[in-house]
């Protein structure tokens, strides 16, 4: 029974990023397909939030909110109803992607706490399966700013032919400039909101797998460096509506404090890559 309910937490916990990354993609494009996914991805969250605590009740004979990992589980399903009537009713995409945040952090934390768990080979097991869903969320965040980077330099290469007016072959296989701006923009947009919530799994791993977790731990430092410099880039091409040559560089710049936060930060940390 355990085993069953923590598998079904799970899979809620991966739908429940999806909603949250197509909820990011909406409050920063207002994008109907996007929020309506979104809405109904939340709509399968809820219902197999109201599952468990169906089922816990049917366990405990009782209203499962009597100790801190319940409290926390029903405190997530509220924040999801509240999501479902917000969205439903009224036009508040900043209101419901951060409280959907929030909710998927409070999810976290009462999947993977090991001390709700009376078997230690089932409390073993689902700090592994934190750690694999941090490192893939983690990677692919990195594959859509590895592409991000490919496209602006194919639009630095494209535009400086076409500032030079060197008419060829290479320049007729490139596309054309903006819509290798936007793909590179679109591919912001997806990993930015992957990286945050595969930072919010790394932590909540940190604290339960290791003694002494720092804050100022060189890998740490230089993830949350990357995830604000992507921001960055979103806020200069969103609010401050810039297109083009300048964003492109800032995306290049942005790439290059990833790959020193990958290869450098990652032999000075104190923890990463260590044996789970």
């Amino acid at each position: 029974m355990e085993m069953s309910l923590t598998r079904l937490n799970e899979i809620t916990i991966i739908l429940y990023a999806l909603c949250v990354l197509l909820y990011f993609i909406d409050f920063l494009n207002n994008n109907r397909k996007a929020k309506r996914a979104a809405f109904w991805l939340l709509s399968i969250v809820w219902f197999l939030q109201t599952i468990f605590l169906f089922a816990r009740m049917f366990e405990t004979g009782r209203f499962p909110v009597l100790n801190v990992f319940e409290g926390l589980y029903f405190y997530t399903w509220v924040l999801v109803t509240l999501s479902l009537v917000l969205n439903k009713f009224i036009k508040a995409e900043f209101i419901i992607f951060f409280t959907n945040v929030i909710g998927f952090i409070m999810m976290a934390l009462h999947t993977f706490a090991p001390a709700q768990y009376e078997s230690a080979a089932v409390s073993t097991q689902l700090v592994s399966e934190l750690l694999f869903i941090h490192i893939t969320m983690a990677i692919l965040s990195y594959g859509a700013f590895s592409l991000s980077f490919v496209f602006s330099i194919l639009y630095t290469i494209q535009y400086n032919l076409l500032k030079k007016k060197k008419w060829g072959k290479r320049l007729l296989r490139l596309e054309d400039l903006s819509k290798l701006d936007h793909m590179s923009y679109v591919l912001n947009v997806i990993g930015v909101p992957m990286l945050l919530l595969s930072l919010i799994l790394g932590i909540i791993w940190a604290y339960i797998k290791l003694e002494n977790f720092h804050w100022y731990d060189a890998k740490v430092l230089g993830s949350f460096t990357v995830l604000l410099t992507y921001s960055v880039y979103l806020y200069v091409r969103i609010v401050k509506e810039l297109q083009g040559k300048s964003v492109a560089f800032i995306n290049l710049a942005a790439f290059l404090i990833l790959l020193i936060n990958f290869f450098l930060f990652g032999s000075l940390s104190r923890f990463h890559f260590w044996d789970s």
